[in-house]
């Protein structure tokens, strides 16, 4: 089972724990348009890596080899985040299962559920707990 971390910890975990990684597995669309954990003040930096790829929104089947490739290996504590937790379940899930003991999942992801308005990034996740973030 892969436990859900609420974004706080998160932050934490990436300030206090050199082995914590953060690992965005969102479309280079969302990195661009949508934002990205701006991890500055943790002297750390996200990981990149699309677990879905447009248009089509298929499983990247190089998304192991990518994990690897950025170096991030089976000893790291590495947490996903992905829009709102669905997509950075099954990364993590994929990551268990290829090996790596210590993974987990951003709760709510980076924009988290949509509001009453049918808008994202208020009500939960990385952005609506005030954690920084910049634009792509």
């Amino acid at each position: 089972m892969i436990e859900d971390v609420a974004p706080r910890q998160v932050w934490e975990a990436l300030m206090s724990n050199p082995s914590a990684i953060l690992c965005d597995v969102r479309t280079q669309a969302e990195w661009n348009f949508v934002g990205l954990p701006d991890l500055v003040q943790t002297g750390k930096h996200p990981v990149l890596i699309q677990w879905q790829m447009l248009p089509a929104m298929e499983v990247n089947p190089k998304f192991l080899d990518a994990l690897a490739s950025a170096q991030v290996t089976p000893e790291h504590h590495v947490y996903f985040i992905c829009r709102s937790g669905a997509r950075s379940m099954a990364a993590a899930q994929a990551a268990k299962a290829a090996g790596f003991a210590h993974v987990y999942n951003v709760k709510d992801g980076f924009e988290g559920p949509l509001d009453p308005r049918g808008h994202r990034g208020h009500v939960a996740g990385w952005k609506a707990e005030g954690l920084p973030w910049r634009q792509g």
